[in-house]
């Protein structure tokens, strides 16, 4: 039970992070503005259109460490990576939130900290 609650919200970290993908690499100009809207003038979000694109990218390989967790077939290994790599999601989130929005920890790194809590009382 432990063990699917674990999978099942690794999952949605990684779709978390696939729409952030999408928003800051291909929508930055409309959904990001919807997201960040509040902490940017709107004036700057065609100026920062290539930063977003970079961080977007970032994100993408946060998504992609996640979803080859799942590709791996020594379970301690599988264990081993996702840990990592949900460990740098939450770092990024506890940064963003030091740096940019505090929303940033309850969106990003809260949800990546409790995924690593339920792989690891999945041991």
């Amino acid at each position: 039970m432990i063990q699917t609650i674990a999978i099942t919200l690794t999952t949605l970290v990684a779709l978390e992070h696939v729409y952030i993908v999408w928003m800051e690499m291909f929508a930055w100009e409309t959904a990001g503005k919807k997201t960040f809207g509040g902490s940017l003038p709107d004036n700057l979000f065609g100026s920062t259109k290539g930063l977003a694109a970079n961080q977007g990218l970032y994100n993408g390989f946060l998504v992609a460490g996640l979803a080859w967790s799942f590709l791996i077939d020594d379970p301690e290994w599988s264990m081993n990576i996702r840990l990592f790599f949900l460990g740098c999601v939450a770092v990024a989130g506890i940064f963003g939130a030091l740096t940019a929005s505090k929303k940033i920890f309850f969106v990003q790194a809260l949800p990546a900290l409790i995924t690593i809590l339920f792989i690891i009382l999945s041991k």
